[in-house]
Order: structure tokens, then sequence, then C-alpha cells
């Protein structure tokens, strides 16, 4: 029988990444398995949607997919890229790309906004950045701690999607022709402290420790800043989404290139359908939630 953690008639994603890929093969999960059984990209059409992060990645997937359904992207990040600039190229009109936004930079926002010009109906915070070396305090061996570099993810990965929406809010950006806009932010299962018991198993003698200190940490503030944030914006009729985008073979996460297969790691393009169709669906009700977009389930705090 397939695992599930359901509570209070709440179905919740489950910690194991390897047991949940494999129960969506053993029960054959389509949503899972292949997101276009159930993903629709024709609500995009119209819409104007920003994106930070969007020069490579799940980002630069974001934009392809949105551009393809009628959408207008806009990218606010520090660069483009030559495949960003690609898709704009072949896409007249449908690309606007705003470099120079470091979303660690409060002074960018007010160029960000004023380069944005019109309201949008979508804003995807999906910049953000993971320290490469692992990370330990030395139990049975020399440790590695690299407080800066830890400071930076929180400050990227947290502050950064409440400086990029605080701006736009202010500016009147996030409400267009009397609608309320939606807040997305890009986070990760890693910002769940219940699941670090789990995924952060203790080692046993003589493994190494790989805790990745400043990645769970900086998800974990950003997981409840977006619960503060959506309990502000509520009272806008603003929702603010998080979601885990899944296991994405990008180079963020080349690190664990091995566990790819294992863990049903795939393509960015397929990541983007995945958090597209969430995006779709994010709604008051759902704000202040986060959603793992492999499966459609909440991850547990």
């Amino acid at each position: 029988m397939a695992e599930k953690d359901v509570r209070n008639g709440i179905e919740y994603s489950i910690a194991d990444q390897v047991a949940r890929f494999a129960n969506a093969k053993a029960t054959g999960n389509a949503r899972y398995l292949d997101i276009t059984t159930v993903y629709d990209g024709t609500p995009l059409k119209g819409l104007r949607i920003l994106i930070t992060g969007a020069e490579q990645g799940l980002g630069l997937e974001l934009v392809k997919e949105i551009v393809a359904n009628g959408g207008h992207a806009i990218q606010a990040g520090r660069t483009s890229s030559a495949e960003l600039d690609a898709v704009a190229a072949a896409n007249p009109g449908a690309v606007t790309i705003i470099t120079g936004i470091d979303v660690t930079k409060e002074e960018a926002m007010a160029k960000m906004c004023a380069e944005c010009k019109e309201p949008v109906d979508i804003v995807i915070n999906c910049a953000g950045y993971f320290y490469g070396p692992a990370e330990s305090v030395g139990v049975g061996r020399e440790g590695h701690l690299n407080f800066p570099q830890e400071l930076l993810q929180i400050d990227i990965c947290a502050l950064g999607p409440l400086r990029i929406t605080s701006a736009l809010y202010k500016a009147g950006l996030l409400e267009k022709d009397g609608k309320p806009g939606k807040v997305i932010i890009i986070t990760s299962q890693a910002g769940s402290c219940e699941w670090r018991f789990t995924q952060n198993p203790t080692p046993k003698p003589g493994e190494e420790f790989h805790g990745n200190y400043g990645h769970h940490m900086s998800r974990a503030a950003c997981n409840i800043m977006g619960v503060i944030l959506s309990q502000e914006l509520r009272a806008a009729n603003i929702p603010v989404q998080m979601l885990h985008p899944g296991f994405n073979r990008t180079a963020m996460t080349q690190k664990y290139s091995h566990i790819w297969d294992i863990e049903g790691a795939v393509e960015p393009a397929i990541g983007a359908k995945r958090v597209l169709y969430e995006t779709l669906k994010a709604s008051m009700e759902t704000s202040g939630t986060v959603i793992n977009c492999e499966d459609g389930l909440r991850i547990p705090w």
C-alpha cells in the first residue's frame, strides 16, 4: 500500500523523496509522472507576469511557457542571458527584460517598478541561491561553516521576495484593472523543519554530515515570511502561495545529479509547467501554505 500522510482531513506530501517518487510510479499517479495530463496553459494568455531570476534554469523555462501561451513575461534580475535574449527576439513585445535588479538591494526596487510601468497579474519570486560546499560543525571530523554565505542565502531567498513584493505593492503594481494580483514564492521542501528528521538524518559512524545550514535556514525563513505576508495581504485579497517546484535538473541541483534519477528529478521545462499549474490554482483558500508542485500536496512546517 502506498504511504500517505493525512492529518485532520488534509493529505500532506511525504518527506522521503525516494519513497514519494516510488509511490507515484506504483500507483500510476499521472499528475506526478506527467504534468501535461492535467496542465492547461491557455489561461496564461494576456497575463502580465513578473519573474525574478528568469535568465536561466527554472525561471527561463517559466518565461518560455508563459510566452508560448500568449502571456507577457517580465524578467527582473541582475543580468539577462543569451538564452533569454533569444526568447525575447523570437517573441517581439512578449518579453520585457529589466536588468540591474539585485534582490538584496533595496535601492534596485524603484528601478524595477519604474521599468515595469504597468500592473502585473502575477509575480513569481524565483531568484534563489544555493551555496555549494557541504556544511557541518565538525562532529567527528573537521567542520566547515561559511557564515557570510549563510547570511547571503537568507538575504536572497527570504528577504528578496519580501523586497520585491513590498515594492510592487507600494507602487500599486499588484492590482490590475481592479483585480488583485497573485504573489508566488518559489521556496523549497528544504524549509520544512519537520522533514529535516527524515531528509537530514543523523550520520552513521564514519559518514559525513551534509547539513547545508544556510540553504535550510534561508528556506525556513522564506516560508515564515510568506505566511506573515499572506496574513497581511489577505486584507487586500492578494493570495501568497509558496511553492516547492520539485526536484529539477538545473545548475543549482547539479551537486545532487547522482540522485536525480532515483528521486524523480525532471527537466526545468517540466518543472515550469508544474509551477504554473499550481500558480493558476492559487487562491485565498490556499494562501499561506507551502505546496509541493510534484504531487500538489501540502508540505508541513
